[in-house]
């Protein structure tokens, strides 16, 4: 299946989180409008989801079938996304030598702690092992992926004993687990929901959230085929994080604008070609996240705040068109010259799998 629906809402959050980080640097006055963006930030708790939802569709029934398959599965992910994310990784390493150096300033120089690198290096930043975001910022949500990743056994098998109570359970488990962590202090957030040095468990549970709705959904017998309900529940849910409701509101919220989603692309897959003309650039969302705090770093807080903005001649507004255009146009490059190329050799020489760059390379598939 190629959920369209999906990856062009996946490609929105991106969107939308790039345009709030580059908000950091807007001028004096458009503080209400970084706010509003902020109020967004549970469609990370979507990106996890549709990542478990995924994850479970293509690998549910295959995972620990045979010898070597879980480590087959693993090399395939990593093939997918290690390459990009080491690469901006060490873009972020040269700046932290610039900063030690004294030849660039850093306004936060501790995201650049030289004790923090190997949790990055080994994805195990968002585990709880590092107080602050560091390096490349945004790179947590790869962290947490990583560790869904490691644990699917124990969404697999939890399906397979259990259905989807199983796995229903599973989730469960793991949100109480996250609230007595967070009301114990162990998790230093007010929510868990907000978490992202501690990002890793808070993932674990939508990816369980989002493995529950694919097994739903591929039970089903309801063949919906509007798309209508779908869309309709997904602006319900941007609504309900606009105005601050609750956030387990907004996760079923979410939750559900899935589950009827992915069944009318069941249903009718040819009915969402609609979307297909933004299947170029939906494709490259893992790319457009993971990129912008390089272009981000070198085209405003270093060229417009640096030259740009003290001469006056362009407004912000007018200028972020162009940062953001070029992480799209970056992203494209990089998936067609770089991601793709190096997942196939990683593939071939760690044995990943003959059908490997067809997992991989499908649009659904992008995590």
């Amino acid at each position: 299946m190629h959920y369209r629906i999906f990856e062009t809402w996946r490609l929105t959050a991106a969107i939308l989180i790039m345009l709030w980080h580059f908000m950091r640097f807007a001028p004096p006055g458009t503080e209400d409008i970084s706010a509003f963006l902020y109020r967004l930030m549970p469609l990370m708790e979507m990106f996890f989801m549709i990542s478990g939802f995924l994850i479970m569709e293509r690998y549910g029934d295959v995972l620990l079938t045979e010898p070597g398959s879980f480590r087959r599965y693993l090399i395939r992910r990593i093939a997918r996304f290690y390459p990009l994310y080491l690469v901006t990784l060490a873009f972020f390493v040269a700046i932290a030598f610039a900063v030690d150096l004294g030849l660039v300033h850093s306004d936060s120089p501790e995201r650049y702690a030289w004790s923090a690198l190997p949790a990055n290096i080994l994805l195990m930043h968002a585990w709880g092992l590092t107080d602050l975001l560091t390096f490349n910022y945004v790179s947590w949500s790869m962290s947490a992926e990583w560790f869904c990743y490691l644990l699917l056994p124990v969404i697999v098998l939890a399906f397979r004993f259990g259905g989807k109570r199983g796995l229903a359970a599973v989730a469960l488990v793991s949100i109480v687990a996250l609230e007595a962590a967070t009301a114990a202090g162990v998790i230093p957030f007010e929510s868990w929901l907000r978490a992202d040095t501690w990002g890793a468990y808070r993932a674990f549970a939508d990816f369980a959230l989002g493995a529950l709705v694919a097994m739903a959904v591929r039970d089903s017998r309801w063949r919906l085929r509007s798309h209508v309900p779908g869309w309709t529940l997904f602006a319900i849910s941007i609504v309900a994080m606009a105005t601050l409701q609750p956030a387990y509101v907004v996760v079923a919220l979410l939750g559900a604008a899935m589950y009827l989603a992915a069944l009318a692309e069941r249903s009718e897959p040819e009915n969402s070609n609609y979307l297909r003309f933004l299947h170029p650039v939906g494709k490259v969302s893992l790319g457009i996240y993971l990129i912008h705090p390089v272009i981000e770093s070198l085209f405003i807080a270093l060229l417009w705040k640096k030259l740009l903005e003290p001469l006056g001649f362009v407004d912000f507004y007018v200028y972020w068109f162009f940062p953001a255009l070029l992480v799209i146009a970056v992203s494209i490059l990089s998936d067609r010259y770089f991601e793709r190329p190096m997942a196939k050799v990683i593939n071939n020489l760690a044995g990943g799998g003959t059908t490997a760059r067809v997992a991989e390379t499908s649009p659904a598939r992008v995590v």
